[in-house]
């Protein structure tokens, strides 16, 4: 499939998993992953978090990051697995446009001081479908691993 067709698979498996497991590098070059609620854009990856946490301070000595979306319950049954770096944001219109009353549970409301979003941006994602068909997706221009 050509990388345009890709990329619509690739923002449908989006649409279809709203939870992933997210990997960061803490401290002594140990992964860290846990799992997070995912909103996206487009190809625009985004994940929301208190601005006190760990995985914060850990992209900030290190902004690559690694996503892991597919197979969990109520989830589609494609699989992603996508590189990015991440830049930290408290974004005014990107907060209130990825405020829901789930994230009530952590945050006062889309002004708290302590809520931010990480803004992944994408550098490799590679894409199994159901029929375990395998692909990947770089941004142009960016050299290609196969």
């Amino acid at each position: 499939m050509d990388n345009k067709q890709l990329e619509q698979t690739i923002i449908k498996a989006l649409d279809d998993n709203k939870f992933g497991s997210f990997g960061t590098i803490e401290a002594g070059n140990k992964p860290k992953v846990r799992y997070m609620a995912v909103f996206h854009d487009g190809l625009n990856i985004y994940l929301a978090t208190n601005r006190k946490t760990h995985k914060v301070e850990e992209l900030k000595d290190n902004p690559n990051a690694f996503l892991l979306l597919g197979y969990e319950a109520g989830g589609g049954k494609n699989v992603l697995e996508i590189e990015a770096t991440v830049d930290i944001t408290k974004d005014e219109t990107l907060r209130s446009k990825l405020w829901n009353k789930e994230l009530e549970k952590w945050f006062k409301g889309p002004d708290d001081p302590d809520y931010v979003i990480l803004e992944l941006t994408p550098t490799r994602i590679e894409y199994e479908g159901k029929d375990h068909k395998h692909e990947v997706w770089e941004p142009a221009g960016a050299a290609s691993g196969k």
